[in-house]
């Protein structure tokens, strides 16, 4: 039986890693902070959604995997699974952040000018749906595309949509991290079986629901336009930049002396992923651009068309070549999934391009065209994007540091993980 001396080492969040992250928290709430001063407010609220988005849909990829592992009975990822469980831990965080988001998105009002060139109240977020008068028969503002949705599309059910989702999700992964320790404590078959178990539920309940919870939070900005492939586009941009997460964060702490157990051969499971679901996501992404360019019908193409305008264009076409041909290209050989550096490079890479995926899926339909393409990701970007990412580093490595052990010492299949090899 294999065993490391390591596995009785508690994970410690010091130094650099800590520091950076405390900092990029303090660049982060400068460049909202400055967002808000200067006026740019609608613009700093689309950056805050994205960011809050992509926040909890890298949480919630963390519990996904979990979920996968224990329902495949799978043993390579024995004895990496600390990590993913870490990321399901901070959803709740993460979760809060994006509820307040969205409810502050939909209650601040402005004076804004619609497409059909009328002056209407509505909010910095959600503003087609959430305008005043648009479901009022009598209001100039009346949208009978919209008030036809209004019994699903309104505020509070909204919200209780976002927080049922939210917290169904939390409890499955706090159970998932629970049942694991309780079976380091305890031993035996009876917690795994329950994760077996409670895995297999979520997934049934985690499939159902993430497409309407990318329906809800991120198509409904466009709510006249819809695409029933718009939630697996959206899960395979969660998958992917979640995996690409994991990935990079097991290779950053093997180096500096944790995992010392995991192998190339590890990093190879997971490559195989990014890279599968790297093609997965353009085979969703390419069917639903190709079903609305072959039908061509407005209500369907309005959607692309924002995205072809001249100051998303470059970006338009930056987001295929980084998502698609970029790991296409890198990952295809069987070497280049075991050589680290070439590994860690393409995370960082996918985590910004999913980055510019969801910038894509929210600014055309939010700010709109506001200056020349290259104005289009400006200091707010940036600097909500660091924060972000300081945020979660320091959260996500708070929690790999409060689990006793960083593997799973009693997991039935760790032995097949630490003697994996492909």
């Amino acid at each position: 039986m294999k065993t490391h001396n390591n596995f009785e080492r508690q994970y410690e969040f010091v130094g650099k890693a800590k520091t950076l992250s405390l900092a990029g928290i303090v660049v982060g709430l400068v460049a909202i902070a400055a967002g808000f001063a200067l006026g740019y407010t609608e613009r700093t609220f689309a950056n805050l959604l994205i960011m809050s988005y992509y926040f909890a849909a890298v949480c919630m990829c963390g519990i996904f995997f979990c979920a996968v592992q224990y329902a495949a009975q799978a043993g390579w990822s024995a004895s990496m699974i600390r990590i993913p469980q870490a990321f399901g831990r901070v959803l709740l965080i993460a979760a809060v952040i994006l509820v307040i988001v969205v409810f502050a998105g939909l209650s601040i009002t402005h004076h804004v000018t619609n497409e059909e060139g009328k002056d209407v109240v509505a909010p910095y977020l959600y503003k087609i749906w959430g305008a005043v008068g648009v479901t009022d028969p009598h209001s100039e503002n009346y949208n009978a595309v919209i008030a036809g949705k209004s019994g699903y599309m309104n505020k509070w059910f909204f919200l209780i949509r976002l927080v049922v989702f939210l917290g169904s999700y939390i409890t499955f992964g706090r159970l998932l991290a629970k049942y694991s320790e309780m079976e380091d404590d305890l031993g035996g078959m009876f917690y795994y079986k329950k994760s077996f178990n409670m895995s297999c539920l979520f997934l049934v309940i985690f499939g159902f629901t993430t497409p309407i919870y990318a329906f809800d939070t991120i198509m409904s900005l466009e709510a006249e336009w819809f695409s029933t492939m718009f939630g697996w586009y959206n899960f395979a941009a969660m998958w992917v930049s979640g995996l690409s997460v994991i990935t990079l964060t097991l290779i950053r702490l093997k180096k500096i002396g944790y995992f010392d157990w995991v192998t190339e051969d590890h990093i190879h499971s997971l490559t195989k992923f990014i890279f599968g679901f790297s093609i997965f996501w353009t085979y969703v992404w390419f069917a639903q651009f190709l079903l609305i360019y072959y039908a061509n019908l407005p209500e369907e193409t309005v959607y692309f068309f924002k995205r072809w305008e001249p100051e998303f264009k470059p970006w338009f076409w930056i987001n295929i070549v980084v998502n698609f041909l970029t790991p296409l290209l890198v990952l295809m050989s069987r070497d280049a999934k075991r050589v680290y550096s070439t590994v860690q490079i393409m995370c960082i890479i996918l985590i910004i391009g999913h980055w510019l995926d969801y910038f894509m899926m929210v600014m055309p339909g939010t700010t709109g065209p506001t200056e020349a393409w290259w104005h289009e990701i400006g200091p707010i970007e940036i600097g909500t994007l660091i924060g972000f990412a300081g945020l979660f580093t320091f959260l996500a490595m708070t929690a790999l540091s409060k689990f006793k052990s960083l593997v799973p010492k009693k997991h039935p299949f760790l032995q097949e993980s630490l003697h994996l090899h492909i």
